[in-house]
Parts: structure tokens; C-alpha cells; sequence
């Protein structure tokens, strides 16, 4: 799906708050922004309104929004939700999909190999996504689907940073391999399983990306 200049302009700032470039309690300045990429105020508005939605950062009423200090117990809550949501969707993926959306999600994991090999971190992103997101569509449940996509997206910022980590993107590879085989094989307790443990591993990841802050284990 194509990203909007707003989208983009989020990626690109919450990579620098998630990667500590920019640091708890700077301001962002709509208009410093906007000199900086080149853009108009309106989409650099609509960046700090999705930065402030997922968490990374705050809003203040009449003043210049800051990077948020880092709430540990609140992204663990998230991650647990994103994982029982995500493990949800699997296992109703392996019984509802229809062979086009099983050919799809074969064709999207093979692009993601060549992905792997060309050690292209952003682009795993992008089609991780795609990944994802037809598993939700995958489970014929709408309400679900919205839920979680609404779930991730708070929580994408800090699952896209793990992507810098050495050998991440193959282990990823090989446990999106897993859900994969499950939900061809039709077998939902598989499917929910290993996408309940990917996302664990998406957490543990994240937090071995950022070290400065104080693990807490998601529960398993």
C-alpha cells in the first residue's frame, strides 16, 4: 500500500527517536521540521499526530510536542496484546483463507527472501506488513483485522527497530516460515502458536535493539 508524505515523514522521525537520535523531552517544532524535509507544515501535523498516537511521543495542549519518555510497562502491555491478536488472526487464517489468499501469502514470504539476502532492512519492513496484514485479512473476520492492524500500528515504530539487529531479518524470515507452513497446512493450534512466538521474538529483539532500557519479559 502506498505511503502518504505524512507516513513517511513518521517513519523517518520515530526511527530517530526509537534509535535515540532524538532524545526524551526534545521538542519537535512543526515548522523546524518542515524546513528540515522540505515539506509544508500540514504533513509534519499529521506525523506528530501519528507519533503521538503510537506512544513515542506527547502532546501538550497550546505548547510544541516532545518525545515521550519511554513507558516500559506500557509497551509491554501492547506487545501482549499485539501477540494474542496476531496468534488470533493465524489460527483463524489456517481454516478460513482461500487458495488465492494462501498463494498471495506464499508469493509475499518469497519476496521477503530476496529481501533478506539483499540485507535490505526497510524493505523487509514494507513487506513484513504486507505479510501481516494478510493473515488479518486471512482470518475473515473484519472487526478482528481492524483491531489488530489498529494494534500494530501503535506498536510499529518499536517492531520496525529491531530490523537493525544483526541476523534479525533471517530469523524473522524463518519464523513468518513457521506460521506459513502451519496456516498451508490448515492446522489453527500450529498457526496461532508460532505467530504467538514471533511476536515474542519481535519484543525480546526490540529490546536487545535498545539496551538503555530495563527488560520486562513478555509473558510467554
Amino acid at each position: 500500500m502506498p505511503k502518504t508524505l505524512a507516513d513517511r515523514l513518521r517513519m523517518q522521525i520515530s526511527d530517530e527517536i526509537v534509535r535515540g537520535m532524538l532524545a526524551p523531552g526534545v521538542s519537535l517544532d512543526e515548522m523546524e521540521l518542515a524546513r528540515r524535509f522540505n515539506v509544508s507544515r500540514t504533513p509534519v501535523r499529521e506525523a506528530i499526530r501519528l507519533l503521538v498516537a503510537s506512544g513515542l511521543v506527547e502532546a501538550r495542549p497550546h505548547r510544541t510536542a516532545v518525545v515521550a519518555r519511554p513507558d516500559l510497562a506500557q509497551l509491554v502491555a501492547m506487545f501482549e496484546a499485539l501477540r494474542e491478536l496476531e496468534a488470533l488472526c493465524a489460527g483463524l487464517a489456517a481454516g478460513r483463507m482461500t487458495g488465492r489468499e494462501r498463494s498471495r501469502l506464499q508469493r509475499i514470504q518469497r519476496s521477503l527472501l530476496e529481501v533478506v539476502r539483499g540485507g535490505d532492512p526497510l524493505r523487509y519492513h514494507e513487506l513484513n506488513e504486507d505479510f501481516h496484514t494478510s493473515i488479518y485479512a486471512g482470518s475473515h473476520n473484519p472487526y478482528l483485522a481492524r483491531l489488530t492492524a489498529e494494534t500494530r500500528a501503535r506498536i510499529a515504530p518499536f517492531s520496525r527497530a529491531q530490523f537493525h539487529t544483526l541476523g534479525r531479518l533471517a530469523k524473522s524470515h524463518e519464523e513468518h516460515e513457521c506460521v506459513l507452513v502451519a496456516i498451508l497446512g490448515g492446522n489453527p493450534s500450529a498457526a496461532a502458536a508460532g505467530m504467538r512466538a514471533h511476536i515474542g521474538s519481535v519484543y525480546d529483539a526490540y529490546m536487545g535493539y535498545r539496551p538503555g532500557l530495563s527488560a520486562r519479559t513478555v509473558a510467554r
